[in-house]
């Protein structure tokens, strides 16, 4: 008898103990499922948010505010703040992939308004590198705001026949490539550039339509 009694409790310790595994396993389940759904309304509310501003975004910010709160918004999204002079902050970070960028957040300071937003690339040492550098970002605008609006590809004079006299010839500010991307909040323009003979780079900018008005109309205001 005690044999069968020792048995009955062994029996229900066991069915005590997975029952208590599978309430655990249960809890942990339905946190879990809460959690990701958190996350996914938390999500989709700051898309949303983006998405329903009338102004154009950077890193899914609307281009909107003061530097100051710019610049603090960029911070958060892991971005640098190597200064700010004349009313222009300068970031640093890695963007679409690309590495050791400059952000450049310009505003007018009179009115304190952010407007525009410019991206510049690492500097380039060969026309390979950089049209690559220039075609890739592209395409992958292209994808997001469809046909490009507006755009220039040429060297100014004759075209070059090797990379070495292309490249040449960005250096010499003979070389026009140019793509715009026209929206309802603003324009995105991807562009190659150059410093001089020195440096030769790629930029891209982000400028929101209503801002920019304000800062146009304080410019007349001036005049």
């Amino acid at each position: 008898m005690l044999w069968i009694e020792d048995s009955s409790n062994q029996n229900y310790i066991t069915k005590m103990n997975t029952f208590n595994w599978d309430l655990k396993i249960h809890i942990m389940k339905k946190s879990l499922i809460f959690l990701s759904c958190a996350i996914f309304c938390l999500t989709s509310i700051a898309q949303s948010s983006a998405d329903t501003s009338k102004h154009l975004s950077f890193k899914g910010v609307p281009i909107d505010g003061t530097l100051t709160e710019y610049v603090s918004k960029m911070k958060k999204s892991g971005f640098t703040h190597e200064g700010t002079n004349d009313g222009v902050a300068i970031l640093s970070g890695e963007f679409a992939s690309y590495k050791d960028c400059y952000i450049g957040v310009s505003t007018l300071k009179k009115i304190d308004l952010v407007n525009k937003i410019v991206v510049i690339f690492q500097d380039r040492d060969n026309w390979s590198s950089l049209s690559s550098n220039y075609y890739d970002l592209k395409d992958l605008l292209t994808i997001k705001y469809g046909k490009p609006s507006r755009e220039v590809e040429e060297f100014q004079g004759y075209t070059p026949r090797d990379d070495s006299g292309k490249f040449t010839a960005v250096r010499l500010d003979r070389c026009k490539y140019i793509t715009v991307f026209e929206t309802e909040k603003g324009e995105i323009r991807l562009t190659i550039a150059n410093d001089g003979v020195a440096r030769c780079y790629v930029t891209l900018s982000y400028i929101d339509k209503i801002n920019s008005e304000e800062v146009k109309k304080q410019a007349l205001d001036d005049l």
